[in-house]
């Protein structure tokens, strides 16, 4: 009788919801095309172990016992040769068999023009979002694009809101996206907010395409609740967050991964994920089992080693299919590095940067070349080098420029895009001196073959499209003349470089100096 009496409570309490629950959302950003595990050769105390890829994702969340979801942010597959081999197409199929519920749209998704992202997300089950994306000369909004959806898990209803960043007119090729407004990111997500709480969700969570100030990545402590303060939240998930009043907020773009979030006063749990598919956010989401309201969330950012979670053999029968489809091009050898070609170390120049601007600028024959950092987008490590990894080097479809600039016009060029000893443009051809004064550069000084270039020196230059076209950082490239599209892809002359010379090392770095 006992037995009978318990057993009608536990039915009661099951149908009636009065249970504890949790539901877990897994979160994913810029995985830009890194769809395999491959070693961590960046991690020095784990190098030789294996990291990343759907298949060790989808191994994980299969084992979770709470009900789930997965989400991403945006910029799906730009930066791999499988990536762009297939324009994405790979990510939809990888998407759809882990069964993503949604994805924000990133800047690098309309890389290959909107037809193409159009192509793609008809093949997707989930729908893509970006709720302040709306076309010029209508108003209207992309039919591509949602602005949220609400998905419904073990009885709750959750709410994932949307945003591109409004960066995305000048973070992919401008031309690609000319037609298309990228309204304020804050002021539409509290418009939509409005309208999703009318519908009486469970929670809301944001997923926008903006990121947050990555100076605490990865810490293995907790951010203090002060650490963003208003007067640098403008461009940051912060402002979003805040402003839709969410419950979560799920951002990208910024490549930054915060190892157990940020709380915020007004705008609740703040999540980012990192890049390239090495980590995935777990969220927590634990709600009261008397009101069945949400009354707690937590996050933590979780390295997806393949000797701890394995591989989903499922999903490593697409990582098969893909990697036949390209490797027989991808993996054929051009030549040998006989140095590590690296990234950022010490200096605003680059070992990798340095070799990319020798090279533009030897091919087009011209006195300096420039190459936007942000546009290089690996290093050349010792060793055989395959034309895999010239793309993944430079995963872009730009082109080379020529044009003319004057001394004036060089100056602005690198002061626009220094910022703290650091340059988001590489250079070759000319050294720039510089001084700095309380964290701030005072001065900067630009020589030719030793020798001050004045602000009326006239210098032949080439450049890439992106940045001639009203890209990030390229605002001194419209001041010049002489422009011309060679239209010779700047991967190509990168691929030639290697198979014509054989051997390549890393060029000294120093072409940026600080004067004391």
């Amino acid at each position: 009788m006992k037995s009978k009496i318990l057993f009608s409570v536990f039915l009661l309490s099951l149908f009636s919801g009065a249970y504890a629950l949790k539901i877990d959302i897994y979160h994913t950003s810029d995985v830009h095309g890194w769809y395999m595990s491959r070693q961590a050769k960046w991690d020095k105390e784990n190098s030789t172990r294996t990291i990343g890829g759907f298949a060790v994702l989808s191994s994980m969340v299969k084992a979770d016992k709470n009900p789930y979801i997965l989400i991403d942010s945006g910029d799906m597959f730009q930066g791999t040769p499988e990536g762009n081999f297939t324009k994405g197409l790979a990510t939809i199929e990888y998407m759809n068999a882990l069964g993503y519920s949604a994805a924000a749209v990133g800047n690098h998704d309309y890389d290959y023009g909107e037809k193409n992202l159009e192509f793609i997300v008809s093949k997707a089950s989930f729908p893509l979002l970006g709720a302040n994306v709306y076309i010029k000369d209508t108003g209207k909004r992309p039919d591509y694009l949602k602005p949220y959806t609400i998905v419904e898990k073990a009885g709750k209803k959750i709410a994932i809101l949307g945003l591109a960043g409004t960066h995305t007119k000048t973070s992919t090729l401008p031309d690609n996206v000319k037609h298309l407004d990228f309204l304020n990111e804050a002021q539409e997500a509290a418009k939509y907010a409005e309208e999703i709480r009318a519908l009486n969700p469970d929670v809301l969570i944001v997923i926008p395409h903006i990121g947050i100030d990555g100076s605490l990545s990865q810490q293995k402590k907790d951010i203090p609740a002060n650490y963003y303060s208003d007067k640098n939240i403008d461009f940051s998930t912060i402002k979003v967050a805040r402003a839709a009043k969410a419950d979560v907020t799920l951002g990208g773009h910024n490549h930054t991964g915060l190892l157990n979030g940020y709380r915020d006063e007004e705008g609740g749990l703040i999540c980012e994920s990192y890049w390239g598919l090495t980590d995935v956010t777990k969220v927590e989401l634990d709600f009261d089992d008397k009101t069945g309201k949400l009354k707690n969330s937590s996050c933590t950012l979780i390295p997806l080693w393949k000797d701890i979670y394995g591989e989903d053999p499922e999903i490593l029968k697409i990582t098969e299919k893909v990697s036949s489809e390209t490797s027989k091009e991808m993996d054929k050898k051009l030549g040998e590095a006989i140095t590590d070609i690296k990234g950022y170390v010490d200096t605003p120049d680059t070992e990798i940067g340095n070799w990319m601007t020798d090279v533009m600028r030897n091919f087009a024959g011209v006195d300096m070349a420039f190459q936007n950092s942000g546009g290089i987008r690996n290093v050349i490590n010792k060793g055989e080098i395959k034309i895999r990894n010239i793309y993944q080097v430079m995963p872009f479809e730009n082109t080379l420029v020529k044009l003319t600039m004057t001394g004036s016009q060089l100056e602005k060029l690198i002061s626009d895009n220094f910022k703290r000893k650091r340059s988001s443009m590489q250079i070759s051809g000319l050294t720039v001196k510089y001084k700095m004064e309380n964290d701030k550069v005072k001065e900067f000084f630009l020589e030719k073959d030793g020798k001050k270039i004045g602000p009326d020196d006239k210098f032949t230059v080439v450049t890439n499209n992106y940045l001639t076209t009203g890209g990030t950082g390229g605002g001194a490239f419209k001041l010049s003349q002489d422009t011309k599209d060679t239209m010779v892809p700047v991967r190509q002359i990168l691929i030639d470089y290697v198979k014509e010379k054989g051997k390549i090392s890393a060029p000294s770095t120093g072409r940026f100096v600080e004067i004391k």
